[in-house]
């Protein structure tokens, strides 16, 4: 992702936020193996359920999108750890196998 694409996820974010809505934001802080997004993809989701932005794909953004649900909720920012076997890879999202570590936090 390019530092354009991070700077529009950020800005919808705070075009949200200033609208009135809660949204919290989901970085990913590290990846190893296969991974669709590097470090430093972000995405935004409000409590109404928008999103902007990626951070993976298959079943792990559905997962992240849930977290940034329960940071809103909560205040509490997470620290997510995802990762798989070759095996299972296809299943979630990550072609190769690989980890992806995400930290999301509300915006107040």
């Amino acid at each position: 992702m390019s530092t354009s694409e991070m700077e529009d996820v950020l800005g919808v974010a705070a075009a949200w936020r200033a609208a009135g809505e809660q949204v919290a934001v989901a970085t990913v802080t590290e990846t190893w193996g296969s991974s669709p997004r590097p470090a430093g993809s972000q995405m935004a989701v409000t409590a109404s359920g928008r999103m902007a932005g990626s951070v993976s794909g298959g079943c792990i953004e559905g997962a992240v999108a849930e977290a940034a649900q329960t940071t809103i909720r909560s205040g509490a920012p997470q620290l997510l750890d995802f990762g798989v076997t070759n095996e299972r890879a296809w299943e979630v999202g990550l072609a190769c196998g690989g980890k992806v570590k995400l930290f999301v936090e509300r915006l107040s």
